[in-house]
């Protein structure tokens, strides 16, 4: 099953996938609507929201306004070696605000205290209940299921001090969606998908999920062991080797450049770097 939160009339909807249609919920997007507890899984839904046809989806990021979001860096082998950093023990773990998340068709802004930014290609996945201390024999039962995800980085930024942060939560750098792939749909085991980057049509990025150091139950015990994960809450898995910064010599987006990232059975995203626009005190735009 496919769920996506689309934009229709100025507000949001969640919607589940229905052939060549989408099916609105009264819910304004996923993330609320796995928090309501509603049977998303309905065979009929009366569909007094309304139906959007599929071409002409306007993709919303999938989970808006999260409660959390937890990224892990370091975790492929191929992108520790080229980043030049040890193995992790544990999850290296880093967060983001939900300002930086972008519908699957959005821009991505370039900021303009910036020329250094990066993509990273990740497999998401979505919490579908409260998760608090869970074995790793039942940690995918609190998945609600899975997404596609780039991790827009500004590297100059990142490495200003040993967190992360600054680097990874830029406004409107985020793409994330167009679906949730619900986690039945993958028969309750971890999902082995190729995951892949291009930048203008240039693959950057190739490899499969199945390569993840710290795998989907991995993630979920140790996180919950820190914090209740809540339904809606995104995780982002990290990314494989192919990055522009750990190049020789470095590659970074540019204006105007597209920037295209699949997991295979997932979807795929497509987003158009555009740059931020200058503006004075008081957010008015500088003239020029």
């Amino acid at each position: 099953m496919r769920l996506a939160t689309l934009r229709v009339r100025e507000q949001t909807f969640a919607a589940r996938l229905d052939g060549d249609s989408y099916t609105l919920f009264p819910e304004p997007d996923v993330g609320e609507l796995l928090a309501s507890g509603r049977d998303h899984r309905r065979t009929a839904i009366d569909g007094r929201w309304g139906r959007v046809a599929v071409e002409e989806a306007n993709y919303a990021p999938l989970v808006p306004h999260p409660n959390k979001i937890i990224c892990l860096g370091l975790n492929y082998a191929s992108h520790i070696e080229e980043m030049g950093r040890d193995t992790p023990k544990y999850p290296t773990l880093f967060a983001k605000y939900d300002g930086s998340l972008i519908g699957a068709r959005d821009a991505i802004v370039l900021p303009r205290v910036s020329d250094r930014v990066d993509w990273e290609a990740e497999l998401g996945f979505v919490i579908g209940r409260p998760a608090r201390h869970v074995t790793h024999e039942r940690a995918l039962e609190y998945v609600a299921g899975y997404t596609v995800v780039n991790d827009v980085t500004v590297r100059d930024y990142q490495r200003r001090t040993r967190e992360f942060l600054a680097g990874k939560t830029f406004e409107a750098t985020t793409p994330i969606g167009p679906e949730l792939v619900t986690a039945d749909e993958f028969g309750g085991r971890e999902p082995d998908l190729e995951i892949s980057c291009e930048v203008d049509g240039v693959v950057m990025q190739r490899s499969r999920t199945s390569d993840l150091l710290f795998g989907i139950a991995d993630i979920v015990v140790y996180l919950s062991e820190i914090i209740t994960l809540l339904p809606g809450d995104v995780v982002c898995t990290g990314t494989p080797g192919g990055v522009g910064d750990g190049r020789d010599p470095k590659v970074y987006l540019q204006k105007g450049q597209v920037l295209r990232t699949v997991v295979e059975g997932l979807g795929e995203t497509l987003n158009t770097c555009v740059q931020e626009e200058s503006r004075g005190f008081g957010g008015s735009p500088e003239k020029s």
